[in-house]
């Protein structure tokens, strides 16, 4: 890195940081602490709820998603429009007038404590391991950029985050998160100019439609029915719509946004703002991918991605990888002369030249694919294990190398904007959880505004610590982007179904409710560990068991009474 990228970084960590400490001089008690009083507008509210979703993993996992599987991703955001329909008609409304800080106080109210303890035990138990993988994303930036440990970077990147969230509280955070999500926004158009920028001088966007689509890469709707493909059309639209209601209707991290609301009308158009904005913002992320395998066809990508395998395989690979480097190099320029020609051929018009074109294109890519797999089974037999997903380096292998100066800064912290968005939107809404659903509930009820304050901050420095810890172990789970959505997926389908049992299944007690949300979590563990239907499928589980076995239980017990959301 040069100066001017030193000083892009250092700039932006200065505003957060006094950014946290300004906002933190106004907190009094809890109700600023975890609601800032439940004054903010709709359109911080909305940017902030995309922020917490669209971490460092969205450009990072999703990238790198998108270079080696193409566009199918984006089925899982299809539905999304229609889930938050739904949260405006239905979760919002009953969540702002209840008036509660978290959305499992709610449960109590319908049904009991320990409907409501158990819930919240579930989020704090699944968001506390998924945002690891929130803070362990950036840290492979670092890692890939100044040659640092990963563990050395993660502790960096966590006591940075911790600290101004913990000063801070959930008003800093939104406010933070909504100019983040600005950056994030411009960030994108500068990573597709980059893109860009490595194609030949005569080379177009459609030449690059035309390749990405010959390999396969536009395939973005997949009708297939196999339920052990996690990206087709119906994972999509029923897991995913599913998984969408559940995150931001259920997940404490999402209902503490739109807990802020001055209104119940700017919590609604909060998540309107995100069901508007985020398949766009998906689609272009995705498309960041296409562009970088598009450009990686001129500019030559390293058999491996990560510098550190990459000195493992030059130090301990011998004759066998340098034999490998130099077919590899000769596969490479046959790939880039094939996907010249195709260029040609598609504007000559000429189908049968086309066709050619297309077929010697094709053949090229396999041998470069065939060689970058052996390069792969070679590296794990010089590790003697299976090695960490090369997904999550791609992007940041591609910024250190051809990023200018002064830019490389700014994309930096573009992804450090997505990281501490999401990290520190999370462990404020875990000590919100742990605080008020437990702290609060069960250990000390009645105290000073004082000594809740600090309670809050103190359960904020342990849940950043914990992910931090946990984050250590997030980099052998492959696919960033997968692998969160697939964490979550264990729980969400339950606490969903508890949620609709309250809503929607008047005569549900609250033993009902808490043996039904039990033995939806055995059902989903049960699936996920004696079949093979995709993660996107457990949320679908989840929902179902929870409110048949909800009906059933309750009746079982022969206690009936009428609940009123």
């Amino acid at each position: 890195m040069h100066a001017l990228d030193w000083i892009v970084v250092v700039l932006y960590f200065a505003y957060v940081v006094t950014e946290g400490f300004r906002h933190g001089r106004k907190n009094r008690d809890i109700d600023d602490y975890f609601r800032g009083k439940r004054s903010l507008r709709w359109w911080a509210v909305g940017l902030s709820v995309m922020a917490t979703q669209a971490s460092a993993i969205t450009y990072i996992g999703t990238t790198g998603q998108a270079y080696t599987a193409g566009m199918s991703f984006i089925q899982v955001y299809l539905p999304l429009p229609f889930a938050m329909i739904v949260l405006c008609m239905s979760f919002v409304p009953f969540f702002y007038r209840a008036n509660v800080f978290t959305a499992y106080e709610y449960l109590e109210r319908r049904f009991d404590a320990k409907t409501r303890s158990l819930t919240s035990f579930i989020f704090l138990i699944s968001r506390g391991l998924a945002v690891s993988f929130v803070l362990y994303a950036p840290s492979i930036i670092l890692s890939v950029i100044f040659g640092w440990n990963e563990i050395a970077t993660i502790v960096i990147m966590g006591a940075s985050t911790i600290l101004y969230t913990t000063i801070g509280g959930n008003r800093a955070v939104i406010m933070i998160d909504a100019k983040q999500m600005l950056l994030m926004f411009a960030g994108i158009f500068v990573a597709m100019a980059l893109f860009i920028y490595r194609f030949p001088a005569d080379y177009s966007i459609a030449d690059a439609v035309h390749l990405a689509g010959t390999q396969g890469r536009l395939n973005a709707i997949n009708p297939s029915l196999d339920l052990t493909d996690s990206y087709t059309l119906l994972s999509g639209l029923l897991g995913g719509f599913f998984l969408a209601l559940s995150y931001f209707g259920c997940d404490q991290s999402q209902v503490q946004r739109y807990l802020t609301g001055r209104s119940l009308t700017e919590s609604r158009l909060s998540l309107i703002l995100t069901a508007f904005l985020k398949i766009p913002m998906q689609f272009l992320i995705l498309g960041l991918g296409i562009l970088m395998f598009v450009s990686f066809h001129f500019i030559k990508p390293p058999l491996t991605f990560s510098t550190a395998y990459q000195q493992v395989l030059q130090q301990k690979g011998g004759e066998r990888y340098e034999a490998l480097e130099q077919r590899y190099d000769a596969a490479f320029e046959q790939r880039r002369q094939a996907a010249l020609d195709l260029k040609d051929a598609r504007r000559s018009g000429n189908r049968a030249a086309l066709a050619s074109a297309e077929e010697r294109y094709r053949r090229a890519g396999e041998d470069f694919q065939q060689l970058k797999a052996e390069n792969s089974e070679l590296l794990k037999s010089v590790l003697g294990s299976e090695p960490s997903s090369e997904v999550n380096y791609i992007f940041p292998g591609f910024l250190l190398q051809y990023a200018p100066t002064g830019i490389l800064g700014i994309m930096l912290s573009v992804i450090f904007a997505a990281a501490m968005s999401s990290f520190s939107s999370e462990i404020n809404s875990l000590a919100s959880a742990s605080v008020i659903d437990f702290y609060k509930r069960y250990f000390v009820k009645t105290a000073n505004d004082a000594h809740y304050l600090w309670i809050s901050r103190g359960a904020t420095l342990f849940w950043g610590v914990f992910a931090t810890v946990m984050a250590l172990f997030a980099g052998r789970q492959g696919s960033l982007i997968e692998a969160v959505n697939r964490v979550g997926s264990f729980f969400y389908g339950p606490i969903l179904g508890v949620f609709l049992l309250a809503f929607l299944v008047r005569r549900c007690t609250g033993t009902g409710a808490f043996c039904a949300l039990i033995a939806g979590e055995i059902a989903v563990f049960a699936v996920a560990y004696y079949s093979s239907i995709s993660w996107l499928y457990y949320n679908v589980v989840g929902v179902a068991v929870v409110l048949a076995a909800g009906i059933i239980s309750t009746r079982a017990v022969g206690r009936f009474k009428v609940g009123r959301p």
